[in-house]
């Protein structure tokens, strides 16, 4: 129908999917190209901080870097971000490595259609900034897109201590695999942060993504801790070796043990251990992606399901 046809030009794509996808996602292959090669980092990159958008990795691929995406069933290069070194973090005599990102562009659209949706969704952004990427410029929310061509699962993260308790949902998140790592990335504004650092240990449960209402309901609780656990809206268990309640219908649940953090830019990279894993059920993850990756599949009928 007409319709269908002129509203690529004067609407733009809405810049996020919510999708169900079973962890770990296999949809999308990562590929750090350096000065001494290439190397597969689909399960080794994860994002440090949004203002500057800083990506972090087990890797150091020299100075100046590429991360590629690419779909793992048609091999469509998807986008690709264009990454500069700042510097490395010693933890256990174990390096990581921190790339800002410098730019980036995506082949998920054609011609003409990709630079106007950007464009539209630009404007978009400058009159009507949403609170989640209020601190960043049009150009780097669109750059964190493309990080997100690997569909990121969202997590819920329990913290429990003497004085303070709280559960809220994360997707700065991921296995720094070469290193051993896991990481998190959280807003410094985070009221439960400055306990995580103190307790140095949390855990984290893999929802369901038929819970996405209950879990976004839980993003007041970055500005808020939680007065009590009788009040969430799920059934909590507490988790293997720490005790910390954490949501009974999970997926997953990791118990995780913070050996380092550290404030870059707007977020504390927290790096940490996973103390223990369970595996309690098999299920499709909350995940988010770039619209514009949905968009992609579901010309090539292979659309992710949406929630």
């Amino acid at each position: 129908m007409w319709k269908d046809w002129i509203r690529p030009l004067v609407r733009p794509l809405p810049q996020w999917s919510t999708i169900a996808v079973a962890p770990s996602q296999q949809s999308v292959e990562a590929t750090l190209h350096g000065e001494d090669g290439s190397a597969d980092v689909t399960a080794d990159h994860t994002v440090a901080s949004l203002k500057p958008l800083v990506i972090a990795t087990s890797i150091d691929a020299g100075s100046r870097a590429v991360l590629e995406y690419s779909d793992r069933i048609t091999g469509h290069r998807l986008g690709a971000l264009k990454l500069a070194k700042t510097t490395q973090i010693d933890i256990d005599g174990t390096s990581l490595t921190l790339y800002r990102v410098e730019a980036g562009d995506h082949r998920c659209l054609g011609w003409p259609h990709r630079p106007w949706n950007t464009w539209l969704q630009n404007r978009l952004m400058r009159k009507n900034p949403s609170s989640q990427h209020a601190l960043m410029a049009p150009q780097s929310v669109q750059q964190l897109m493309i990080a997100y061509l690997c569909p990121r699962p969202v997590v819920l993260v329990s913290v429990q201590t003497e004085h303070h308790q709280n559960i809220f949902p994360m997707d700065l998140i991921g296995p720094l695999k070469r290193s051993g790592f896991y990481s998190l990335a959280l807003r410094s504004t985070n009221v439960s942060a400055p306990f995580m650092r103190e307790s140095r240990r949390v855990a984290l449960s893999s929802v369901p993504a038929s819970m996405k209402a209950v879990v976004y309901k839980l993003s007041a609780h970055h500005r808020q801790p939680l007065e009590d656990w009788n009040t969430v809206p799920f059934p909590v268990r507490p988790s293997r070796e720490f005790g910390i309640p954490t949501v009974a219908e999970a997926l997953r649940v990791h118990e995780l043990s913070i050996v380092h953090s550290q404030e870059i830019g707007s977020h504390i990279f927290f790096v940490t251990r996973i103390a223990s894993g369970e595996d309690l059920c098999e299920g499709m993850q909350l995940h988010h992606t770039p619209a514009y990756y949905q968009a992609y599949r579901r010309r090539q009928q292979m659309a992710f399901a949406e929630v």
